[in-house]
């Protein structure tokens, strides 16, 4: 799946852990999340392509104690398969989980995903 994953971890700020296959995925990100507000869980589209934000499906928090929020650009083909956040749950979360649990709270600041 061509993802563009944005998150942060317990100890470390906001960041991309996929590039979804660009060497920048800044101006992709911000094309597609500009008009998408700020709601906590949101799924909107724009053009062909799927922005999703969701809180963290486990609970997780920051060390200030907010809630770790994930976002994504999903873009075709899989950005048909996702109309809702319960969509992206189940297909999007399950692919991202274990490496999501591998770094949210690493010793160090991770290096971002080798899944660029």
């Amino acid at each position: 799946m061509n993802l563009i994953w944005a998150t942060r971890g317990r100890n470390w700020g906001f960041r991309f852990l996929r590039y979804g296959g660009l060497k920048d995925p800044l101006p992709a990100y911000d094309e597609v999340f500009s008009g998408a507000g700020d709601a906590p869980k949101l799924c909107f589209r724009v053009g062909d392509k799927v922005a999703l934000r969701f809180p963290d499906p486990n609970g997780r928090k920051d060390a200030a104690g907010r809630v770790i929020p994930h976002e994504f650009v999903v873009s075709p083909p899989e950005a048909d398969q996702i109309h809702s956040v319960e969509d992206a749950l189940r297909l999007v979360w399950p692919l991202v989980a274990d490496e999501y649990a591998d770094v949210w709270d690493p010793p160090e600041t991770p290096h971002v995903s080798t899944q660029r």
